[in-house]
């Protein structure tokens, strides 16, 4: 039976998979949704037994319902290959009693990967189920990850072009480094004068200009989306987490049916909503650990029902999760209104009027699966310190964030059940953070004498998305301000 999107905004636009991760963004700003969420329909103890491949198409399939077996099993194949640096894909280290999924093994060292390495894979199949004759453009924000991540996936791509757009004074180093240099003649990469949610809210705005829509379409052009509002970047995330589950069945860490704890360092609430979804596919994940840094607008939100922006913006050493607008928060909103669009368009409409909503007591009530909590600056340095005197492993920034929500909300519950804390990117993404944690003697170093000493003193090899920056020419000089976005797209197009 075919699964459909709704979207969140109006009852009656209703596509199929491949339509919604074509358009990414459904019209009037909705966001699309499945009309159910499917059941696993194999058993946890046969995942145990499959590789990661495996595990993507068993749950990939239920929600992607109108790719063929071929069409899917060959988009896994080339996504999940040998542009990760682990044949497992995601493993787990055991530190300091927890898990940690490490989802930074792919070519950007971060966990954007895991989805951006399939994403334009399903987006060149679901162009061609469609008939699409125009050029794909795939116009992105990003706080960090997602811009190196799709374009290192969407490069070089026939068919498509990718327009990047970050806050010029918002990323680590590392990060802005590995954007600017990147290769490929379909590829744009702008700095803004401005801050995620500015580059964010400008991108959005460009979705919903219908004349710029037209100008595009008369000379063979549109858009979609690689943010996490694609459901193409959505549904690859639910995987990990299953995943993640089927590896400690299969190493006995836990038995078949046991309840395990997921905590995930959240921005834009993609990935904590993949474990959601995840659970409500019947994955035994008992409760969803939202970690937030500084920017904390959702642990707020989780302890009041009040989502509101009006606050300072704070630049962090998880600069990912820098965001007081989590996009992705809007399907939760939509389920639990009940899956009543135009109630949750109301919410949203206050959010763009107002910069807050407020959530019903019944709908309050329905987020007890949730958790929510937030690591500071100084917590978030002693933590990567702690780990690693206590073991030898070292964490990223982001990972930081939440383990240290990991750990107070043990103390507040005494819940000791198996966790999964999902580690979100590597250290050597965030080297100068990182090392001065450990010790801030480190911060004298340069930053590539800084990921050499992280190597030597972690015990862990260079990654090479790293290595290959070193020397790599700088190609992306642009920077525009905000109301320049739609000039900038323009020109790069002709």
């Amino acid at each position: 039976m075919e699964l459909q999107y709704v979207s969140t905004r109006d009852a009656s636009e209703v596509v199929s998979a491949s339509q919604a991760i074509l358009k990414g963004l459904a019209n009037g700003g909705g966001l699309y949704v499945p009309t159910r969420i499917p059941q696993l329909e194999v058993s946890l103890q046969e995942l145990s037994t499959m590789t990661y491949q495996q595990v993507a198409y068993e749950v990939m399939k239920l929600f992607l319902t109108d790719f063929t077996k071929e069409e899917l099993q060959t988009c896994i194949a080339r996504a999940y290959d040998d542009k990760f640096d682990t044949e497992e894909i995601a493993p787990m280290v055991y530190a300091d009693g927890a898990y940690y999924l490490e989802l930074f093994h792919g070519s950007t060292i971060a966990f954007k990967d895991m989805a951006l390495s399939i994403l334009p894979h399903l987006m060149i199949t679901s162009a061609r189920k469609n008939q699409v004759k125009n050029d794909i453009v795939i116009l992105t924000a990003t706080s960090g990850d997602t811009g190196k991540a799709a374009l290192a996936g969407f490069a070089g791509v026939e068919g498509t072009k990718i327009i990047v757009f970050y806050p010029k004074d918002g990323v680590s180093p590392i990060q802005k480094k590995q954007m600017v240099t990147q290769a490929g003649d379909n590829t744009l990469v702008v700095g803004i004068n401005g801050n995620f949610d500015q580059a964010q809210t400008g991108v959005k705005k460009m979705f919903a200009d219908e004349a710029l829509a037209e100008e595009l379409e008369a000379t063979g052009y549109q858009f979609s989306s690689a943010n996490s509002i694609n459901i193409g970047r959505l549904v690859p995330q639910i995987v990990y987490y299953v995943y993640a589950y089927s590896r400690l069945l299969a190493n006995e860490r836990i038995a078949d049916g046991e309840q395990i704890n997921v905590v995930v360092p959240t921005g834009n609430f993609g990935n904590i909503l993949a474990a959601f979804y995840a659970k409500n596919m019947g994955l035994p994940i008992d409760k969803l650990i939202c970690a937030s840094n500084e920017n904390k607008v959702l642990f707020d939100f989780f302890q009041t029902g009040v989502y509101d922006k009006n606050r300072e913006f704070v630049l962090t050493n998880s600069p990912s999760m820098d965001i007081l607008i989590s996009s992705n928060l809007e399907r939760l909103i939509y389920r639990i209104a009940g899956e009543d669009a135009a109630k949750n368009k109301d919410l949203m409409q206050q959010l763009t009027s107002e910069g807050k909503y407020e959530i019903t007591p019944q709908m309050k009530e329905q987020l007890a699966d949730f958790y929510g909590n937030y690591t500071n600056e100084e917590e978030t340095a002693e933590v990567i310190r702690d780990l690693y005197e206590k073991t030898g492993y070292v964490i990223d920034t982001h990972t930081a964030v939440a383990s240290g929500v990991y750990n107070k909300y043990k103390k507040a519950t005494g819940d000791d059940k198996a966790t999964v804390i999902a580690s979100t990117a590597s250290p050597f993404k965030f080297a100068r953070s990182v090392m001065g944690a450990i010790d801030d003697a480190y911060l004298e170093m340069e930053d590539f004498a800084l990921v050499d000493k992280l190597s030597e003193i972690a015990n862990v090899t260079v990654p090479k998305a790293v290595e290959e920056i070193r020397t790599a020419e700088i190609r992306h000089k642009t920077i525009c301000e905000v109301d320049e976005m739609p000039q900038v797209v323009r020109n790069f197009l002709k």
